[in-house]
């Protein structure tokens, strides 16, 4: 049990270091520049980077956050809640989405994982999404969620900024399972869809990626999205729930993993073989 709570602490640690290193390396700061004025050293803010250590004192912090323009107090406070190290706490949540103005870089720990596993039963996954479907799902929920162009825009971007992980040399390995509800869920007109289609039809041959379509039929679930990322040999694997707009709970308590990836191993076997996932879509744009 000990181990458990250490782990999960340990895995918190480096998350936090992984962003604010992202967020640092994205405003163009040293780490010289980023302790002026603050109570740490320059190689304690290393070490913190690196997942060694947090900050003791929370206004250190805050200050860091300040330099690297963070001011949205959700944003400040699932920083804070994310240094705050907990044995108790089994999932953690923090606000992905909600980045200011000018940090498309803020991109969690997908570029840090080896491979990733993911399921979505309502809308295309954020990984897989188009541009232009991007922009016509937050269009659509717009005068839901009452936000600002600005937002939208710069939400887009990081959500491609997102899928470059699969682009780079040595790009992560990803095994997706597409809800056939997402697949047939109209966003944005048959223009924005067929393109969708293509992508996911282009997506599909590449040799890293691996997309299913789970049908109706097949033990159809309408659980929540997830993903379980492998991290490598750092760090335990994670599983992560993404909310429509931008938070995101995540764990890496070994029970809460080995449930998920029962649960998607069994969508795996029900869901259509891989090499059938080009005929699907081709069928989609046919019925358009």
């Amino acid at each position: 049990m000990h181990m458990a709570a250490k782990r999960g602490r340990t895995g918190q640690r480096l998350e936090l270091g992984l962003q604010l290193r992202q967020l640092r390396e994205e405003y163009g700061m040293t780490r010289r520049q980023a302790v002026q004025g603050l109570r740490i050293s320059e190689a304690s803010l290393l070490r913190i980077e690196s997942g060694y250590l947090n900050f003791r004192n929370v206004g250190d912090l805050r200050k860091v956050l300040t330099k690297y323009g963070v001011t949205d107090e959700d944003v400040v406070e699932s920083f804070v809640g994310l240094n705050r190290e907990s044995s108790r706490q089994d999932w953690l949540t923090q606000f992905r989405g909600l980045m200011p103005a000018g940090m498309p870089g803020f991109v969690g720990l997908e570029p840090e994982a080896r491979s990733m596993r993911i399921y979505h039963p309502t809308l295309i996954h954020g990984l897989l999404q188009t541009r232009r479907y991007a922009q016509a799902l937050h269009d659509l929920n717009k005068p839901v969620e009452e936000t600002t162009s600005e937002f939208i825009r710069n939400s887009v971007e990081l959500r491609m900024k997102r899928q470059e992980c699969f682009t780079r040399d040595n790009p992560v390995e990803l095994r997706a399972i597409l809800g056939e509800a997402a697949l047939r869920y109209p966003v944005g007109g048959a223009e924005v869809m067929r393109e969708q289609y293509e992508k996911l039809a282009k997506l599909a041959a590449w040799e890293h990626i691996t997309l299913q379509v789970l049908p109706f039929r097949n033990a159809y679930r309408s659980t929540n999205d997830f993903g379980i990322l492998d991290l490598g040999d750092r760090l335990p694997p994670r599983v992560q729930i993404d909310s429509a707009w931008g938070a995101v709970h995540t764990s890496d308590k070994r029970r809460e993993v080995d449930r998920f990836t029962r649960r998607y191993d069994a969508m795996a076997a029900s869901a259509l073989p891989p090499e059938d996932t080009p005929q699907f879509m081709a069928q989609l744009q046919r019925e358009l």
